[in-house]
């Protein structure tokens, strides 16, 4: 049976956020200064865990910091008017840890708050953590990386183990990364400065992402990655992203054929969404498919498409049930909508992606360039597209091929649209 909205309240109830024992473990007491935090929080994080959980406290203040590893059972509560301020030298995010690098497996820096494996983990507190990232350091590297990546591409489609993937020092580490995590909370806090993706779950189940405030715009600075996740909620958060505000993933090319763990049963309501690409991006690392997202509620305002869907011949993967209801969009400086298999490699793979029963309901917006960009291939069509009760106010029109499009009650700058020739 095809989900509907139904489905998304079903999502709602069966996402829980983790509890923890009301028992505080103060990073002062472990012996943390403001100039030098780490092992503190290392201790405290440690005895809360041993003890059976709690809550490991930041208090008021700036705390400087290496790398920070959660364990189960713990919740990092950042405190009002503290400030976790990360150490920008690469030597302190050693050693290597397993982890994803634009969906491709590796053993890479540690991510600055990294869990994995674990079991009932979370972040709270109204607090900020801070990256420090600037062009001076981590964001620099995004013009270094290229070699070090064709390289892990290649071990990839090859089959090389994980332990054996060495690419070098150039590929930046996500800034939050729950990886292979059981029940996970990211609630409150005010993240600035990111080296990369900014909250990157991957391999996770039972994820709760909510109130959180994002605000860093540096190169592929990816607001919210979910990555091979099964039942999240993301809610009331508002992301100003030096890319995509939120990007639903599930490996890439041979990895994630390998892998073969879709994103699936994704509910995303009451967020307002900034710059910069797109505000919801499915792809492009989609090779392990995507099923089952839910969008409503959401305010859109100035990145280039509401809902942006990137897949081609290489990255292959399936985009099926994807629902967007009550979105108000501002401004975005493209499409409305793209889904466009040509981009990037085209045809030019072995992979036919597939991407059917995508639907927008109650949805309006201000100003766009264009409403759609949908272009399938001849042999593996866009299916079943639907545009409900939707106002769209454009400058060019829309370009559709190779796909299957409907409409009920639509609007193009006033006039109702009532066959795909006339959007275009």
């Amino acid at each position: 049976m095809t989900p509907g909205w139904s489905d998304a309240d079903r999502i709602r109830a069966d996402v829980r956020p983790p509890e923890f024992p009301a028992v505080d473990f103060p990073i002062t007491s472990y012996g943390a200064t403001p100039g030098n935090a780490t092992a503190g929080i290392a201790a405290a994080v440690a005895a809360c865990s041993e003890s059976g959980g709690g809550r490991v406290v930041v208090p008021p203040g700036v705390w400087y910091t290496k790398a920070i590893r959660l364990r189960s059972q713990v919740e990092l509560h950042i405190s009002e008017g503290a400030t976790l301020r990360f150490s920008t030298d690469p030597a302190d995010y050693l050693p290597v840890v397993e982890t994803r690098y634009e969906g491709l497996e590796v053993l890479n820096h540690s991510p600055m708050i990294y869990a994995n494996g674990c079991t009932d983990i979370a972040i709270t507190g109204t607090g900020t953590l801070d990256g420090q990232a600037s062009s001076d350091n981590w964001w620099s590297w995004f013009h270094e990386c290229d070699e070090e990546f064709k390289r892990l591409r290649e071990q990839s489609w090859f089959g090389i183990p994980l332990q054996d993937r060495a690419v070098g020092h150039r590929l930046r580490s996500s800034f939050v990364q729950p990886f292979n995590c059981t029940n996970v909370l990211i609630e409150g806090v005010t993240v600035v400065r990111s080296p990369f993706w900014q909250l990157h779950p991957v391999l996770c189940r039972n994820v709760t992402i909510r109130d959180v405030v994002i605000d860093s715009q540096g190169p592929n600075n990816d607001g919210i990655d979910l990555e091979s996740c099964r039942s999240v909620v993301i809610s009331g958060c508002t992301i100003d992203a030096g890319d995509d505000c939120i990007a639903l993933k599930s490996g890439r090319e041979a990895d994630g054929l390998r892998v073969n763990v879709p994103t699936e049963d994704i509910l995303i309501e009451d967020c307002t969404l900034r710059v910069k690409y797109g505000a919801i991006t499915l792809g492009s690392d989609l090779t392990g498919g995507i099923r089952n997202v839910y969008v409503r509620d959401c305010r859109i305002d100035g990145p280039y498409f509401a809902l942006y869907i990137k897949t081609n011949a290489v990255r292959g993967g399936f985009v099926e049930n994807v629902y967007l209801r009550d979105l108000t969009v501002a401004k975005v400086l493209k499409e409305v909508v793209q889904c466009n298999f040509h981009r990037g490699e085209g045809e030019a793979g072995p992979l036919i992606p597939s991407v059917r029963n995508v639907e927008l309901r109650g949805v309006k917006v201000e100003q766009a360039r264009n409403a759609l960009l949908f272009r399938g291939y001849r042999h593996a069509r866009i299916e079943d597209v639907r545009l409900v009760d939707c106002d769209f106010t454009v400058d060019q029109p829309s370009t559709v091929q190779h796909t299957v499009l409907g409409f009920d009650n639509v609007t193009v700058n006033g006039r109702p649209i009532k066959d795909v020739h006339q959007i275009r």
